[in-house]
């Protein structure tokens, strides 16, 4: 009888960004995280003031012993405001931010195409913040925006970020549906420069659905399983959208199976070799 080969479990560490409570509070995801076995959490940076608080966001750290993984930087439509209307400024303060958390790294949308200067400047200045840090600046994919057959290019130099020259990648699975190309292919392009990964599903639709991993059409399990068998060390984060839960135990759920689907796919695909 041959006996099955044991699984190892991959060095990748799971965390749950504070955005997947929205509308409950950043200091809800941490107690989430916390009770249902996250490795740890990634703060998006927007209008709860907790999120911006670097002390606030130590002490609930603290509280729940749950480490903060990662940053992401105020770059939305809804952020332009928080932290300064400059961007630079934001990155420098989700840097500071990051080394003051013991996270690791920051993630950063590419500019908005208004933002011509910054659109101008940011690869080498991505770059340059980079080589000033340990912190890793993990430029993140993004789609075009559409509006029943009409389709604009938001972000400069582009979605496609795979096209320009970072150190660093996240990969948001809901963006590349959005966008609708292939997942896979875009990792392929990014290589051992893949450092993040933001795991949510889509179908294609035209709003960046960020559904709960399996629940669309995105290669979720196909790529934790690339990532296991790749030695992949960077984090997991589980951005999904709970908005339309109808409670907070329907919300917990959602996280809760987003968290036992990551941890199955990652496992499943890794065995010790050489027995």
């Amino acid at each position: 009888m041959v006996e099955p080969e044991p699984v190892r479990i991959p060095d990748a560490k799971v965390a749950l960004s504070t955005a997947s409570v929205y509308p409950e509070s950043t200091a809800t995801a941490f107690e989430i995280a916390a009770r249902l076995g996250y490795d740890g959490v990634e703060v998006m940076v927007w209008t709860d003031p907790v999120s911006q608080d670097i002390e606030a966001l130590r002490r609930l750290s603290d509280y729940h012993r749950i480490p903060i993984l990662a940053v992401h930087a105020p770059c939305l439509l809804i952020t332009q405001r928080v932290w300064s209307t400059d961007p630079w400024t934001k990155l420098q303060r989700a840097r500071a931010a990051a080394e003051k958390l013991g996270a690791s790294t920051v993630v950063v949308h590419p500019p908005f195409r208004w933002q011509r200067q910054y659109a101008r400047d940011f690869v080498a200045g991505v770059w340059r913040m980079a080589n000033e840090t340990d912190v890793h600046f993990a430029v993140e994919n993004m789609y075009p925006w559409r509006y029943r057959d009409r389709e604009m290019l938001a972000y400069a130099p582009g979605w496609d970020v795979t096209k320009d020259d970072y150190r660093h990648f996240t990969i948001d699975l809901s963006h590349a549906a959005t966008a609708r190309t292939d997942a896979l292919q875009m990792v392929d392009r990014m290589g051992g420069r893949l450092g993040h990964v933001h795991l949510a599903d889509g179908r294609g639709s035209a709003k960046d659905e960020h559904l709960v991993p399996g629940r669309g059409s995105q290669p979720c399990a196909e790529l934790l399983e690339r990532l296991a068998t790749s030695g992949f060390d960077g984090h997991v984060v589980i951005e999904v959208n709970t908005r339309r839960a109808m409670s907070s135990a329907e919300r917990e759920a959602d996280l809760a199976e987003a968290l036992a689907f990551t941890r199955l796919h990652l496992a499943s695909a890794v065995k010790v070799s050489g027995r």
